[in-house]
């Protein structure tokens, strides 16, 4: 026989003409998600090709991120600073202050591309990992396509005047995801407020980080800033406000004030409309299913993934979650074997279904308890 355990009746997925028909932002191009879920919370010409500038430096510090964790770079180790590096740092741009002939660390240099947006600190880690930034590049492309970044082409590891650098705000937050997700740890280089610069034949130098959202007391704790004249300006930020996190990208913002305060009211936005509802968590048992003939009456179920559901907080009432499955499961059953599905259905219309998955292993019982169970069910039923 088909069971069905109805767990909860929670919200409606989102109804995204009505959820931010009202709402904009004054930037050219622009995108909300919401973390855990995965869900899309706002978009405004969010696949419209853009130049990413600084917000490049994402991309650089991932490929430098995936060495050291692969045992192929460690943050103590050094590189030559050369004469193509420091000229970066003495154009104009946004730099460290890297001479000719230093030799600085890994990790300062990724402090130096995090916090202080230095230019020459990406061509000298570019040039360290790579022999050339034309190479390195080559390897941030290749990255952006593993991530799924698949309107993004990188020319260089600064983001600075080049028409062949390329992407989407779109993409972007698919690659802010994908550094916080991956490398949480590292991604806490984002939050520092600021980098003190030990440099060779001169006092320190300390340089402030550039996201404006750091100073404001709302969560924010990344991610990077980005100006070019053609794009001007632009970010990838995120907040993390009691465990709900949220990245907005926006680019095409008019000034420094535009980028900071549309941008915090877009992260706002998606905080105050929106509920984040978990479901189940990876690996966790979520229910007992019943069992038949084994020697034990149940089986707990669990699903391998997180699931999460945003919900717009006015609509509770449309979304339910159930179980269904042949029950009750006749034993042995092992870990792992399919039991039946969790099933999401939005105003009784299928929505989406995952795997449940038994959690344990239920041996079946012995010839002697089987006959005994027959019996105390032909006499008692099925209690």
């Amino acid at each position: 026989m088909i069971k069905k355990k109805l767990l909860a009746i929670l919200s409606t997925f989102l109804l995204t003409v009505n959820a931010y028909a009202a709402f904009d932002i004054k930037a050219r191009t622009a995108i909300l998600q919401d973390y855990l879920s995965g869900e899309i919370l706002y978009e405004k010409e969010a696949d419209k090709s853009i130049y990413p500038a600084s917000m490049t430096k994402i991309m650089t510090a991932i490929v430098a991120f995936d060495l050291i964790r692969s045992g192929d770079l460690n943050l103590d180790e050094k590189f030559f600073v050369s004469e193509n590096a420091w000229r970066l740092s003495s154009a104009g741009y946004s730099s460290m202050f890297i001479m000719v002939g230093d030799e600085v660390s890994v990790e300062n240099l990724l402090k130096g591309i995090i916090i202080a947006s230095g230019n020459d600190a990406c061509v000298a880690l570019a040039e360290g990992i790579a022999g050339s930034e034309d190479e390195f590049a080559i390897m941030m492309t290749a990255k952006a396509r593993e991530i799924g970044m698949d309107n993004t082409n990188f020319a260089n590891s600064s983001g600075i005047n080049n028409p062949e650098n390329v992407s989407t705000v779109r993409d972007i937050m698919l690659m802010s995801n994908y550094l916080i997700k991956e490398f949480p740890e590292e991604y806490k280089y984002f939050a520092e407020k600021e980098f003190t610069w030990d440099r060779t034949g001169g006092d320190p130098i300390t340089q402030g980080n550039r996201n404006p959202l750091l100073y404001k007391s709302f969560g924010a704790d990344g991610i990077k800033t980005g100006y070019l004249a053609v794009e001007k300006y632009s970010l990838a930020s995120s907040l993390d406000r009691n465990g709900r996190r949220l990245i907005a990208v926006g680019s095409g913002f008019n000034t420094k004030n535009d980028r900071s305060r549309e941008s915090a009211k877009l992260l706002t936005w998606g905080l105050t409309n929106f509920d984040l509802i978990e479901i189940a968590k990876a690996n966790t048992p979520i229910d007992n299913l019943d069992v038949w003939l084994g020697k034990k009456d149940t089986v707990k179920a669990y699903i391998k993934n997180d699931i999460y559901k945003t919900i717009p907080k006015a609509r509770k009432k449309l979304l339910k979650v159930s179980l269904n499955y042949n029950g009750p499961i006749q034993a042995p059953i092992k870990k792992d074997d399919l039991l039946g599905k969790l099933q999401l259905t939005y105003n009784g219309n299928f929505i989406k279904e995952y795997d449940l998955l038994a959690y344990e292993d239920v041996k079946k019982l012995n010839i002697f308890s089987k006959l005994i169970k027959f019996i105390n069910f032909l006499i008692w039923g099925d209690v």
